[in-house]
């Protein structure tokens, strides 16, 4: 005799992590901006929005391969939500620029946000206009669909806070430091601060 019996809410199971996909320019600085907020999993930094297959840094910088530079976000969305992260998103970047990203230029180091379904482009949708309402200026961060997402080289991966050293133009220095030298020499985090004032949210680094 088959028992029938209903699921308590308790005992259906959480919905389980997601993921966000974004260019904010750099991805060491992307990456390092989100792995600090609470509910994010984890970042990984790679390339997407491109047609060529397992890119390398060096091609994609390159040019032509179509590729951004891009951040793959894994987060848990019963402690931080995709709209949190969306609003965060365009607060750490400036969303004017169509040219690249603070001191980094040329196509790669372009604005964007992926979606994979039409819940996701609506949200973006809704955040895209929210900021430009806040800014005051006309925001070129297109929203585009998701594509394939590769993984960067393991030299650029966790690189805010790496101990290997790399040679710089102020010598041999770990990789965390050369990466602080780096976003503060690019002014990354003064001009954030100047669109966006006390709603930037990353800007000590």
């Amino acid at each position: 005799m088959a028992l029938a019996f209903v699921l308590r809410p308790s005992q259906v199971q959480a919905a389980g992590p997601e993921t966000l996909t974004v260019a904010g320019g750099c991805f060491w600085c992307v990456e390092a901006d989100f792995e600090q907020v609470p509910g994010v999993l984890g970042a990984v930094s790679g390339y997407t929005g491109g047609k060529t297959k397992d890119p390398t840094y060096k091609q994609v910088t390159g040019g032509g391969t179509g590729h951004y530079e891009a951040v793959q976000i894994t987060f848990d969305p019963a402690k931080v939500s995709r709209e949190r992260l969306l609003y965060l998103f365009f607060r750490s970047i400036d969303p004017t620029d169509a040219g690249g990203q603070f001191c980094d230029r040329g196509d790669s180091y372009r604005t964007a946000i992926f979606v994979s379904d039409k819940e996701e482009s609506a949200l973006a949708a809704q955040a895209k206009a929210q900021a430009q309402a806040e800014l005051g200026q006309p925001i070129v961060t297109p929203i585009l669909n998701a594509e394939t997402f590769y993984p960067a080289e393991e030299f650029h991966q966790d690189y805010y806070k790496g101990g290997r050293l790399v040679f710089t133009r102020f010598g041999p220095v770990p990789q965390k430091k050369a990466y602080k030298l780096y976003r503060k020499g690019c002014d990354r985090d003064e001009r954030v601060k100047q669109l966006w004032g006390d709603a930037a949210p990353f800007t000590d680094g």
